[in-house]
């Protein structure tokens, strides 16, 4: 796995020796970065798994769009440079709804989507949007958000490290993220999506409660559920093999394996 940048936003890539299989995209969520995926996921055995961070977030420079729509454009823009053919994209919370974007106006450009701690809205606590607005209680916000996005037996030094790097995600990035997603509506779109897709979710998810999933779900035609036990919305942090083994089943499921390219070595 190394890092790069193109187009004005960093990532990691694992795999890049072969540019002609199948990619994975897997996309953070609100005040995060790509290091919030971890490395079993960023690092899939046999597969191309890129992982950037979103302007304005992590190692990439501003500005941080102001909506869902400007994100997934941005967002389709950097995948068109490196990414041959249609992409798995594995969206988190905010990036749940960007992959749901990305796969609604470009379908051409996506091969499946797996929507972890998701919803056909993603509605956000009005107290934590005012909040995170107010420097002086903005680590209080922080907080709040770290006691309701892990299971309650989650180690504590996970927490800790989930709480300082969104405190140092920058001013004003929380919170433009939270009201972007509080903002976003996906249901009268959903019937047009004919993808595969997984919708994974922490059976302690308290930021977007299963029956969210459950309706996500429900609402496209390709979808499946599947929920992951002692683990909250940071479910790929709490519980990251479980996860790789949902994804890895999955994607036999669904897809023919990637034959090599005779070109690589």
């Amino acid at each position: 796995m190394s890092q790069a940048s193109h187009d004005g936003i960093a990532y990691s890539v694992h795999d890049a020796g072969r540019p002609s299989g199948r990619s994975w995209v897997l996309i953070h969520g609100a005040g995060a970065e790509h290091r919030f995926w971890p490395t079993e996921l960023r690092q899939l055995a046999s597969q191309r798994v890129l992982a950037p961070d979103l302007p304005g977030h992590g190692a990439s420079p501003g500005p941080v769009a102001g909506s869902i729509v400007d994100s997934a454009t941005r967002l389709r823009q950097w995948m068109s440079g490196l990414v041959t053919g249609p992409a798995i994209l594995v969206g988190h919370s905010m990036g749940s709804a960007l992959a749901l974007e990305v796969a609604l106006r470009w379908p051409e450009q996506v091969a499946g989507l797996v929507l972890v701690g998701s919803g056909i809205r993603l509605p956000v606590n009005p107290w934590l949007l005012e909040a995170t607005a107010d420097p002086a209680q903005l680590a209080q916000a922080v907080e709040r958000i770290t006691q309701w996005s892990f299971a309650r037996q989650a180690p504590a030094a996970l927490t800790r490290w989930v709480t300082e790097r969104t405190m140092a995600a920058g001013p004003g990035v929380l919170h433009r993220d939270l009201a972007a997603c509080d903002a976003f509506d996906s249901g009268a779109r959903l019937p047009q999506l004919q993808l595969p897709t997984l919708v994974l979710c922490g059976q302690q998810d308290r930021m977007t409660p299963p029956p969210a999933s459950v309706a996500l779900a429900e609402a496209i035609a390709r979808a499946e559920v599947e929920f992951i036990a002692d683990a909250g919305h940071y479910v790929m942090l709490e519980q990251p093999a479980a996860v790789e083994r949902r994804l890895r089943a999955w994607l036999e499921r669904w897809f023919e394996p990637v034959q090599a390219d005779p070109a690589q070595p």
